[in-house]
């Protein structure tokens, strides 16, 4: 229960926490300053919102479900999504067409038949053993990924369904775990390429800048990108019969690193980053003109700026850690989150 609670919470609006916390900390005044107000009558009117905002919840829940959504958009990343509900209420569709988000990162670790249970417990140990995550993330965790399969299960077979994928290995490794988990689906399924229509309708020839990933773009770029690219080309059975098999043999690899080259994700060894991580630190020492230690937020973001790649920052810090661990790097602080500590070449 509490954590269904904790649910409902973070699915308040902004000006729903303020109003809550505005009426607790009213109430909490007047028992303090013993104006009549008692204790048991604090209890019982928290006890009324409580219950008020339980049947409240419960009837929105039950009104989205029965929203007559006709389209279907499915997004890797919660940026991206924020973005894309922002074009959505732009051109006035928010309240027709649906957004199902992968909140993941499919660039790292690992996905060795993560179609089924017990790849995705797989994929979490190895996040949770490995990546310096949220707790209450990671806890949530396995039951919010079986909940974003449901929900593609239970797209209706007349949504066209939409899928939001640049040129990265994240977001293409989801897009073909995707369309296997679609393979039986008779919908008519579309994919919008970020990076080309980037490139179509904002490229600049005196601005230097690539998208790395759909969360670089903003909710008006969205929008323009789904006016123009709106409904385009139905992928074809062959075209998804050759995604579908792609991933076969992706999931089949037990690597735990994918890179975008060429056209196509190519799984690399987790040390595929290391010497040029080390190579940072070395370059971050000689502009100082010394070896002290260096913030590990300083080194994670110098790698991250410079990568062509999306692996994300959590990864780099992981792999850090590791260097750490194998002796590159002395460390002072502890590493419980890339602030709380320092490094240097040992």
């Amino acid at each position: 229960m509490f954590h269904e609670i904790k649910d409902m919470l973070n699915h308040l609006e902004d000006e729903e926490l303020r109003s809550l916390l505005a009426q607790f900390f009213l109430r909490m005044q007047l028992v303090e300053e013993r104006k009549g107000y008692s204790e048991q009558q604090f209890f019982l009117d928290i006890k009324k919102t409580y219950n008020e905002l339980l049947a409240y919840k419960k009837e929105q829940a039950n009104n989205e479900l029965h929203t007559q959504f006709h389209t279907t958009h499915i997004v890797f990343g919660d940026s991206p999504t924020g973005s894309l509900k922002i074009a959505l209420k732009k051109l006035g569709l928010d309240q027709q067409e649906r957004i199902i988000t992968f909140s993941d990162l499919f660039s790292i670790g690992p996905i060795l038949h993560l179609h089924n249970a017990q790849g995705i417990t797989n994929r979490f140990e190895w996040l949770r053993t490995n990546i310096n995550i949220d707790e209450e993330v990671l806890f949530n965790y396995e039951d919010h990924f079986k909940r974003t399969l449901l929900e593609i299960e239970k797209i209706p077979s007349h949504h066209p369904i939409i899928i939001w994928a640049g040129e990265n290995a994240h977001e293409q490794t989801g897009l073909r775990f995707v369309l296997y988990l679609l393979k039986e689906k008779t919908n008519d399924i579309y994919i919008i390429q970020t990076n080309e229509a980037y490139k179509a309708h904002f490229d600049r020839p005196e601005i230097d800048f690539t998208p790395r990933n759909m969360g670089e773009l903003s909710g008006e770029q969205l929008k323009q990108i789904y006016e123009n690219e709106k409904m385009g080309h139905t992928l074809t059975q062959r075209e998804r019969k050759a995604f579908e098999q792609q991933w076969e043999q992706l999931c089949e690899g037990k690597e735990v690193l994918r890179i975008w080259k060429s056209h196509q994700i190519m799984s690399v060894s987790e040390t595929f980053y290391d010497e040029y991580i080390i190579q940072t630190v070395k370059k971050l020492h000689q502009e100082k003109k010394h070896n002290d230690f260096i913030k590990s937020a300083r080194i994670i973001g110098e790698v991250i700026g410079h990568l062509d790649q999306y692996v994300g920052d959590q990864f780099i810090e992981y792999r850090v850690r590791r260097l750490i661990v194998d002796g590159i790097f002395d460390m002072e602080g502890v590493p419980k989150a890339m602030r709380f500590y320092s490094v240097k070449i040992r």
